[in-house]
Parts: C-alpha cells; structure tokens; sequence
C-alpha cells in the first residue's frame, strides 16, 4: 500500500502522543490547519514542513516527496476544481437571466427587446457551461 501525507502524518503525531492542537502550537499554526492536512483538503506551507518534520521526528525530504507524489497523482483537481466552479457560475447567470426575464414582464418592466437580449446573455452563458462539461468530459 503506497502511504500518503495525510495518514502519514496522521500516523506520527499520534505515535507522538500530541493532539492536532499540540501539533499546531509547536508549528504556530491553527489546528483547523493541521486538521486539513490530515483530512487531505490541503498541505503545509513549504516554510512549515522542515517544523513539522522537526515535531514529528521525521525527515523533511521525506514529507516533501509524499506532496509532491501526491501532486502529481492528480494534476488536474485544482483545474477540474475551476471547471466545475465555471459551469456553476454560468449556469447560474443562465438562470437569473431567466427569472429576471419572467418576473420583468409579469411585472411589465420590460421590453421585448430586452427580454431577448437578457434570455440571450442566458442562453450563451448556458451554452458555455454546456461546452466546458464536454471538454471536460473528453
């Protein structure tokens, strides 16, 4: 079984004895940081790893190779991360473009010219969400 940071490091706090708030005050840090790293959801700073090496009685270069093969596992999640973000935003753009429009004209405040225009900036904002999921489904 290949290791990973954060049982690793998980693994050698507690044959240290500390809590992740123990950990965290030698690092001079906040635990929720030290929680992340042992979720997965993010890694130290390079200017804390040599400290935290230090604390946990391990070897730096050691703690840097488990990042950086975690890193190169997936290369991609901080741009599938943007992906996904980008289509939740024109999607939504899509959908205010749509109820502005409807509630505009029930409220007749608007005319048809822009209610095209608005449904238009709608529909391209849709078009671009749809043709990001296929790239990123390709």
């Amino acid at each position: 079984m290949q290791e990973n940071f954060k049982d690793v490091i998980t693994k050698l706090r507690k044959e240290k004895g500390l809590t992740q708030l123990e950990l965290a005050k030698k690092l001079n840090i906040t635990d929720k940081a030290v929680s992340k790293w042992e979720r997965g959801i993010s890694y130290p700073d390079i200017s804390s790893i040599s400290l935290l090496a230090k604390a946990l009685d391990t070897d730096t270069s050691y703690l840097i190779d488990l990042c950086e093969k975690e890193s190169k596992i997936n290369p991609y999640s901080k741009k599938e991360d943007a992906n996904k973000l980008m289509i939740l935003i024109f999607n939504a753009i899509a959908l205010a473009m749509g109820i502005s429009v409807t509630v505009l004209i029930i409220l007749n405040q608007i005319k048809t010219k822009n209610a095209i225009l608005l449904l238009g900036i709608g529909l391209f904002s849709l078009s671009i969400s749809l043709l990001i999921k296929n790239n990123k489904d390709n």
